[in-house]
């Protein structure tokens, strides 16, 4: 699946939820099945950096020395985070000799 940068957090929710509803009918292969969910899983994840920078967004809202509430400008490096470092894979051996299942 191709990151499109112009896409909303609405299309790729809207997306999310086609993805879902297909892996439920439980009408594909596997190879299908698999697929679709790692692109599910991606888009699951940019959404929820997507709602992790508009919370950073909205934290930003500070009080004056009036009590009012005021915006602080933020850079765009400071909405970053990093990915992160543990990535789970599940391997499936289809040598004979090494038939296992790693989590």
């Amino acid at each position: 699946m191709a990151k499109n940068k112009e896409q909303t957090f609405e299309a790729s929710l809207g997306k999310l939820e086609e993805i879902v509803t297909q892996l439920e009918e439980g009408e594909l292969s596997l190879e299908e099945s698999l697929k679709l969910f790692e692109d599910g899983v991606k888009l699951s994840r940019e959404c929820q950096e997507r709602l992790n920078q508009a919370e950073r967004r909205i934290e930003v809202l500070l009080k004056d020395k009036n009590g009012n509430p005021t915006l602080q400008p933020i850079e765009k490096d400071e909405l970053i985070e990093d990915k992160p470092k543990v990535k789970k894979r599940i391997v499936f051996s289809d040598d004979d000799d090494d038939d296992f299942t790693t989590f």
